[in-house]
Order: C-alpha cells, then structure tokens, then sequence
C-alpha cells in the first residue's frame, strides 16, 4: 500500500502531508484532493464519510480540508468517463458501421 496521485499513480514518498498547493510532478494534478483523502466514498453524504467537513463540489482540485488524510492504497487508474453523448455517438458509429 502506497501514498500515490489519484490521476497517474506517481508515488509520494515524503513523510507527511502535501500542501494545498503541492501537485504532481508527474501530471501536474493536485495531491491535497478528496480523491487522495482517506475519509473520500462515493457512497456517503457529500462523497466524505467525515461530518466535520465542509462540502467539496470539485473533488480533483486542491482544498482546504483540515481533515484530510493522504490514504494509502494499491494504485488504480481512474476510469476513464464518458458523456451520454459520445456514448451515444459511439453507438451510432457502431450502427452505422463507421
């Protein structure tokens, strides 16, 4: 288990925690982000299963959470996502046979 960017994996190997304003070496994507924080669940009110947290609304970006904890984890690259609309061109090419 390892401290790494929730974008492309590079591994934070410092003692600590990284500053709001530290990113990626790597992707150059933020490292103090819900996404890299141990109390981030999709499933819980706000997506943070600590109550004492403000809301987030941009969970990639750099915040101010006093909460926050750098998890660690095996890394995972993040799915990639699709809007409904290239989804649904995708579909049309695949009909189509483009």
């Amino acid at each position: 288990m390892t401290r790494h960017c929730w974008k492309c994996g590079w591994e934070w190997t410092l003692s600590g925690q990284p500053g709001r304003s530290e990113s990626c070496p790597q992707c150059r994507s933020d490292l103090r982000v819900c996404l890299n924080c141990v109390s981030h669940d999709p499933r819980a009110a706000h997506q943070c299963r600590d109550r004492r947290a403000e809301p987030v609304f941009e969970k990639h970006l750099g915040n101010y959470c006093e909460y926050f904890e750098f998890v660690r984890r095996a890394f995972v690259p993040p799915a990639e996502e699709k809007s409904r609309e290239s989804a649904a061109r995708d579909q049309l090419k695949k009909l189509l046979g483009d």
